[in-house]
């Protein structure tokens, strides 16, 4: 993909990808689409269904009539499934865990891949993701990895969440399970992309990882 602007931001779960994508396509005028809300999308329709996402058979022709997409309401993207806006259910920690597991799936991955090309074909796009920059976008021309100290990135979480109830060491725990889960499964594993440029969050607010990329994106 050399004639449309396309950057990725990959990196771990609670880096803070979500708040900066958005804020970054924003500045830079592209779509925002956040390919992991569609991984959501697949757990919650999952959950929804009670479909046997373990059993192939019956998988294939569930991901086959998925209606999944993002539309722009007062700029803001809205997740659909066949159309109904679902954004305000698939942020649970359930899903949350669903989502991960699912997605080391490779029947759901390929099912996702096409709507993720798609997009794309037709604009400029900040995409956010685990192997935006690896396995979706490997020509994208500005790739960037995200990512904090896990305890940093777990307090953030449990922050957000705070009215759920969970503790914020159960939330640490599952956050560490969740980073050895996705950089050690077999298919499309998270990792820094060769050329893509870290960028640690640890100590920096959303406005100055926001800054940094939009100086690195000029520059480039």
């Amino acid at each position: 993909m050399t004639h449309r602007r396309i950057v990725t931001i990959d990196g771990p779960a609670g880096a803070g990808k979500t708040t900066v994508s958005k804020a970054l396509a924003r500045e830079l005028g592209c779509v925002y689409v956040d390919t992991g809300a569609l991984y959501r999308a697949v757990a919650y329709e999952i959950q929804c269904r009670e479909i046997d996402w373990q059993n192939s058979a019956l998988l294939e022709p569930f991901l086959d009539g998925l209606d999944l997409d993002f539309v722009m309401e007062d700029k803001e993207p809205v997740l659909t499934s066949s159309g109904r806006d679902i954004s305000a259910y698939i942020r649970t920690h359930e899903i949350s865990m669903l989502a991960s597991a699912t997605s080391a799936v490779s029947q759901v991955r390929k099912a996702l891949l096409g709507i993720q090309k798609s997009i794309a074909k037709d604009r400029d796009a900040v995409f956010e993701g685990r192997d935006m920059g690896t396995a979706v976008f490997p020509n994208a021309p500005y790739k960037f990895f995200l990512t904090a100290d896990v305890n940093v990135r777990a307090r953030r979480r449990f922050e957000e969440s705070s009215a759920s109830g969970i503790s914020f060491e159960k939330i640490l725990e599952d956050m560490v399970k969740r980073d050895a889960d996705d950089t050690q499964r077999t298919v499309s594993p998270l990792k820094q992309a060769p050329d893509a440029i870290l960028i640690d969050a640890t100590k920096l607010d959303v406005s100055q990882v926001v800054e940094k990329m939009k100086s690195i994106i000029k520059v480039l």
